[in-house]
């Protein structure tokens, strides 16, 4: 049966299958997060939730990219690293009105809300593990998980540090920390659409 199809078909359906889960967990998560990042008042949580809003859109954009060209793929990949992009910035404006104005977080609800995203995108990390070398758009996938894990260490630290330091700096330095993670992960999906983008030109020519 070879020239069928059959195992393009079979791919392309199971990292379809990933990429729903993945979008149900982060837009979920998004969610519950920005509500819990406002009730506690907290930098951290609103930025990380944020990131999990762009992780949404991004799988979004990898569902669509699921059968296209490698053009497309590539292309599907840059719309997804400049949305990151803009979402890290929103997260630096958030941090430096904050820290004009002032905040005060909550410890505990930082804590608490963020082991439960570390859970969650640990969960995610075991679900795309498989295809985590594929196309450019699932390499994408992967790189917004793996630095969502980073980015809820971070809240559980600053929600350790502002409960010992009685502060809320550290609520603002994970904040800085995330947004940093959010446009570096942006920054490599760019370079590597790039790439892939010109060799799927090259290839075309």
């Amino acid at each position: 049966m070879s020239g069928c199809g059959c195992e393009v078909e079979i791919k392309d359906q199971s990292q379809r299958q990933v990429l729903y889960w993945l979008l149900g967990i982060n837009a979920t998560m998004f969610v519950i997060e920005m509500g819990i990042g406002l009730l506690a008042d907290s930098t951290a949580l609103i930025a990380d939730s944020l990131d999990m809003l762009a992780d949404a859109v991004v799988y979004g954009v990898a569902l669509y990219a699921i059968g296209k060209s490698l053009l497309h793929k590539a292309n599907a990949a840059r719309i997804s690293g400049f949305f990151q992009m803009a979402l890290g910035v929103l997260i630096i404006i958030d941090i430096v009105r904050r820290s004009i104005y002032g905040s005060e977080p909550v410890s505990g609800l930082m804590m608490a809300m963020g082991a439960v995203a570390l859970v969650a995108n640990v969960i995610c990390l075991v679900i795309i593990r498989k295809q985590r070398n594929e196309e450019v758009h699932m390499r994408a996938s992967w790189i917004f998980s793996a630095n969502d894990v980073i980015a809820n260490l971070g809240v559980i630290s600053a929600g350790v540090l502002v409960f010992w330091l009685d502060s809320r700096w550290p609520d603002l330095v994970i904040g800085v920390i995330v947004s940093c993670v959010v446009l570096r992960g942006a920054k490599m999906i760019l370079e590597d659409a790039g790439n892939e983008r010109q060799r799927a030109l090259n290839a075309q020519s």
